[in-house]
């Protein structure tokens, strides 16, 4: 029901890349830490390795001496691979440069999503506004039904008076005849739902229905004709606060952050470059002329369309 929300960390393989090849320069400025170790001349920063063992133990998993020597051991190899790397000077290539900045940026936009979140908790009055508004959705009714789902009407009509004849036929109408293989096995059984979360017909055609009873006339949906069987309905409500509270200070968080990031695209000038002509495809050896020489037309008309369309 709830959107689980995540911050997208950059991942720490990423992080370790950026700082391995920026520390693979052994002319650079020395580290601002005390290094844990270095390679060749190029520290390996002990808060680095402090924050892997505090990340290790985040996660309820032991960061004990030993673990502490594996990480600097493996930032160790990394680090002499990187250094090489650079040595044949993989670091100017241009997609290895676009990784490097595109790890760099995700490093920076969580870092600045964990400030603005510690910066701008979740009021007790935004939590309250946002239960209301989950009161209101949640609340109504909600409905068991069976249901046996068939292609044509003719066929959706013939069940119906299958069942006029004999009502507890349902069951076994349903596993002989539906096309729906989540439902069928159980004689049609779909539980306990809300409607709002059905097709609208279907959600419309439930709650019309009064209980024990199936619909008369085939009630038609994208997925083919339903004949439905209301078997009860009961209140719907919420739960309590307390119960859903980490879930909507998430949600609420979610929705600030969004809010926050679009009014910064607003204010931002983004200018979008439009996408390189594609080559035209060499033509075939014996292909007619005139199919060479309308070529670039076509691809003009085929632009002017496009550009028409925006």
């Amino acid at each position: 029901m709830f959107i689980k929300y995540r911050i997208l960390l950059a991942g720490a393989a990423s992080a370790l890349s950026l700082i391995a090849c920026n520390s693979a320069d052994t002319t650079s400025a020395p580290a601002k830490t005390a290094a844990a170790a270095t390679v060749n001349g190029a520290p390996i920063s002990e808060s680095l390795v402090n924050m892997m063992l505090k990340q290790r133990s985040e996660l309820g998993r032991e960061a004990s001496p030993e673990v502490r020597n594996n990480f600097i051991d493996r930032l160790a190899m990394q680090l002499v691979i990187a250094q090489e790397a650079v040595k044949k000077g993989m670091d100017k290539l241009p997609e290895v440069a676009d990784k490097l900045e595109l790890s760099r940026q995700s490093i920076l936009v969580d870092t600045f999503v964990q400030d603005y979140l510690k910066n701008n908790p979740v009021s007790d009055d935004m939590l309250k506004a946002e239960y209301e508004k989950f009161k209101a959705q949640a609340a109504g009714t909600e409905y068991k039904a069976r249901h046996i789902l068939v292609e044509n009407e003719a066929d959706a009509k013939d069940i119906i008076a299958k069942l006029k004849k004999n009502p507890k036929a349902f069951d076994a109408l349903a596993k002989e005849k539906s096309k729906d293989n989540g439902s069928k096995g159980k004689g049609g059984d779909l539980g306990w739902f809300d409607p709002r979360g059905m097709v609208p017909e279907f959600g419309t055609a439930v709650t019309q229905l009064a209980k024990g009873k199936f619909s008369e006339e085939p009630v038609k949906s994208q997925f083919g004709y339903h004949v439905i069987l209301l078997e009860d309905s009961r209140p719907k409500n919420a739960p309590a606060l307390e119960q859903i509270k980490t879930e909507l200070s998430q949600q609420v968080q979610q929705q600030n952050l969004k809010k926050y990031f679009d009014e910064l695209k607003a204010k931002a000038k983004i200018d979008i470059a439009q996408a390189p002509a594609a080559a035209p495809a060499a033509a075939k050896e014996g292909a007619p002329a005139v199919a060479k020489e309308g070529a670039p037309a076509a691809a003009k008309d085929a632009a002017a369309a496009d550009a028409g369309k925006k």
